[in-house]
């Protein structure tokens, strides 16, 4: 198990409608900011695509990454074949075992029957590559029907990109998605939150934190996954709430990394 960081670890960095950066992170920007914090992977998720790269960038970039050691994770959202055959082929450029996709994408939640029929062509091209799906979930699959999809493709094909908060959309907590998910485990998104009521009483707040100063039992989470038989990369991610201005959520969001980090680090020395 490696530790990364994701381009969700830097939200607002990277750009969050309505709220645009004065100088937005981009690929070149947080492959800099994963050396300089000393981890090992970076993963570019649908926020901080590489398809959005010119290939003599992508060429670039693969060369830095190569220079500093770093790894380079590959991720996009819709299930559409010519985005996931797009990506295919820059998983390959990039040497990544994977290209995690989130499902839904604007306009197109599909059922789970409709996913796997639109999924299973497009994973019989990727095994071909040596390159295998890794479907997150994001939050309106309950864990079991993600299993149930990933069985479908074939274990030898798909997996699962496990994040610890996410589901919360789908009303199950880290113990349960865990337990049903850590077997087809790919990838982790580590993202430690915090729960609180509100101050009428009548309701909950569910925000980010950083990890390790939260809910989410960490040594818990890698203990099933080791448990499970798989070792798979960590990738830090962050769900840092906004306010009360853009710069101070920058340099909150930037601080929250590096707590994280250091956190981390004490249970993946890598």
């Amino acid at each position: 198990m490696k530790l990364g960081i994701g381009s969700y670890a830097c939200t607002w960095a990277v750009g969050v409608p309505g709220h645009p950066p004065a100088r937005p992170l981009d690929a070149f920007g947080l492959l800099e900011l994963a050396a300089r914090l000393g981890v090992r992977v970076v993963q570019y998720c649908d926020n901080l695509g590489l398809n959005a790269l010119p290939e003599q960038q992508r060429s670039r970039l693969a060369d830095l990454a190569r220079a500093r050691g770093l790894a380079i994770e590959v991720g996009t959202r819709g299930v559409g074949a010519e985005r996931l055959l797009a990506h295919l082929e820059i998983a390959r450029q990039f040497g990544s075992p994977f290209v995690r996709v989130v499902v839904d994408s604007a306009g197109h939640e599909p059922s789970p029957d409709e996913t796997v029929a639109l999924l299973t062509p497009v994973a019989a091209r990727y095994a071909d590559a040596g390159v295998k799906l890794a479907l997150e979930n994001h939050d309106r699959f309950p864990a079991a029907v993600l299993a149930r999809i990933v069985e479908a493709l074939g274990r030898d094909r798909a997996g699962v990109c496990l994040d610890t908060v996410n589901s919360f959309g789908a009303l199950e907590g880290p113990e349960a998605v865990v337990g049903a998910l850590a077997p087809y485990t790919l990838n982790l998104h580590v993202k430690d939150f915090t729960v609180r009521r509100v101050s009428s009483q009548m309701g909950f707040v569910v925000e980010g934190c950083p990890a390790g100063q939260g809910r989410l039992d960490v040594p818990w989470v890698l203990g099933r996954l080791r448990d499970a038989g798989r070792d798979v990369n960590a990738i830090l991610e962050l769900w840092t709430p906004f306010g009360p201005t853009l710069e101070e959520t920058l340099a909150r969001e930037a601080a929250w990394a590096e707590e994280s980090v250091r956190y981390l680090r004490r249970l993946i020395p890598d």
